[in-house]
């Protein structure tokens, strides 16, 4: 408060009415900070204009895209912001309660906003009539059960009226009918952070910074391969390269940069000529690049893309509510035919090379279809990182299925060891450490490795201090 805390707050409460807040807001230009982009002053307007005896406030701190970890940055380090950017969107849309509905596993986190609460209602900005106002407001914390697909709103708002967290169709959208059929308005961590500055500084001021399309800046956990990890605030209209050269420093190592990962598990891949995109909603959808929710994750030349898409869809596919059809057996065969692509054939003449084959031919497919007819955006977004990647990297997808390997190296069932006679001592540490006896051969001899029976693991080439093992 000595700081400026609240006033903010208090000048809403004093000098507006909920229409004038939620004009100021609608001028401002806010979006959505959550990746969609909705304008937040028309989303407030809706809620405010929908006949109700109650309306809800939810703020949405689950966050839990992986390489993603502005949100509990932000709750650790000022949580008093966060609490009165709800207080003057609560008042805003004429709500009474606000709900933060954190992530599990944020302890530090969730003690910093219990504190935050505590101390607000002791000065009397939270709780009945504040300030002699006339506006009453309760804030909550609700943690989330652990899957991803809470995050969506109309799953997460099953999640807080006892329900199995599973989307809903939309319309009707929750800012008209929400939680307990009341309008509710939805907004992230992020979003809710700049409404203090905008009702101090003004529209204008927040216009001032960014693009026309998209004003203020962006937050971005930047993660990976670079030579900085942190989180970073960004003007909007910043390139990716900006980001990454001049922020991130680059790659360590000195390793060739392959790509940048934006928007979590169900996010694109950016290289090349992209690179150049500036942070700019309108620029990145006509790209087809989801912004998402601040993930920036740094891709290096040792990682394998064809694996790192397998991760992100066995993610998707496990964290899928099974609802529909489409986003249930369409990631699951997405993941089957990964799978078959980063391993080599069991046996390469039977009819297993040619479902393979088969198998790989659907992909593109099978992620149009889940794309048009999912019910929520977890399997429209699904296919979204075996899309942008197979764009920038078809001829990795290439090498691994038609030349069986993996350039990375990465890949266990298309790696090959071989032992180099000449080097070998037959000290045994490889044999005995094998867990599939594959390495046969006499003490104080030369081994050698029966490719049949080889799983790619990789043991014997980390134990041999001779520098034997080769892999190919």
């Amino acid at each position: 408060m000595a700081r400026g805390g609240y006033r903010a707050f208090v000048k809403a409460i004093r000098n507006y009415t909920y229409e004038e807040v939620c004009d100021i807001v609608e001028r401002s230009g806010l979006r959505g900070r959550s990746g969609g982009g909705y304008p937040t002053g028309l989303k407030w307007k809706q809620a405010l204009n929908t006949i109700a005896n109650a309306r809800y406030l939810i703020c949405n701190a689950k966050e839990s895209d992986p390489g993603a970890f502005t949100d509990r940055t932000i709750l650790e380090s000022d949580p008093y912001r966060l609490l009165e950017g709800i207080a003057i969107a609560s008042y805003a849309i004429g709500s009474s309660e606000a709900i933060i509905f954190m992530r599990s596993g944020a302890g530090h986190a969730l003690e910093r906003l219990r504190i935050a609460i505590d101390r607000s209602r002791e000065y009397g900005l939270l709780g009945h009539n504040i300030f002699s106002s006339g506006f009453n407001l309760s804030i909550r914390i609700r943690i989330e059960p652990g899957a991803f697909v809470c995050g969506e709103e109309t799953a997460l708002i099953n999640t807080l009226e006892g329900r199995r967290g599973m989307p809903q169709l939309k319309p009707p959208y929750p800012a008209t009918s929400g939680l307990f059929g009341k309008p509710t308005v939805i907004n992230n961590v992020e979003t809710l952070m700049n409404i203090p500055l905008i009702m101090q500084n003004g529209p204008e001021w927040f216009r001032s910074l960014g693009t026309e399309d998209s004003p203020g800046t962006k937050v971005f956990a930047i993660a990976g391969k670079g030579r900085m990890s942190g989180v970073v605030e960004v003007e909007m209209g910043t390139s990716v390269r900006d980001i990454l050269e001049d922020i991130a420093d680059g790659i360590r190592e000195g390793r060739d940069f392959k790509a940048i990962q934006l928007g979590g598990a169900t996010g694109t891949f950016i290289a090349g000529d992209d690179l150049d995109v500036p942070v700019d909603y309108e620029a990145m959808r006509e790209k087809g690049i989801g912004m998402g929710a601040g993930g920036f994750i740094i891709i290096d030349e040792n990682t394998c893309m064809v694996e790192l898409v397998r991760y992100y869809m066995e993610f998707i596919r496990n964290e899928s509510c099974g609802k529909c059809i489409p986003c249930r057996e369409g990631t699951g065969r997405m993941l089957e035919i990964l799978e078959s692509v980063i391993k080599k054939p069991a046996d390469e003449d039977s009819g297993t090379t040619l479902e393979r084959f088969k198998g790989v031919m659907q992909l593109e497919t099978i992620a149009s279809v889940m794309k048009d007819t999912s019910l929520c955006g977890l399997g429209q977004t699904a296919a979204n990182p075996f899309l942008s990647a197979l764009h920038n990297f078809r001829e990795e997808f290439e090498e691994h299925i038609f030349d069986r390997k993996c350039r990375a190296n990465v890949c266990r069932g298309l790696r090959s060891f071989s032992i180099d006679v000449d080097k070998c001592t037959g000290c045994t540490a490889c044999a005995t450490r094998c867990p599939v006896n594959a390495i046969y051969g006499t003490r104080l001899q030369p081994y050698f490795i029966v490719s049949e029976k080889c799983t790619g693991c990789g043991i014997c080439f980390d134990v041999c201090k001779f520098s034997a093992i080769t892999v190919k």
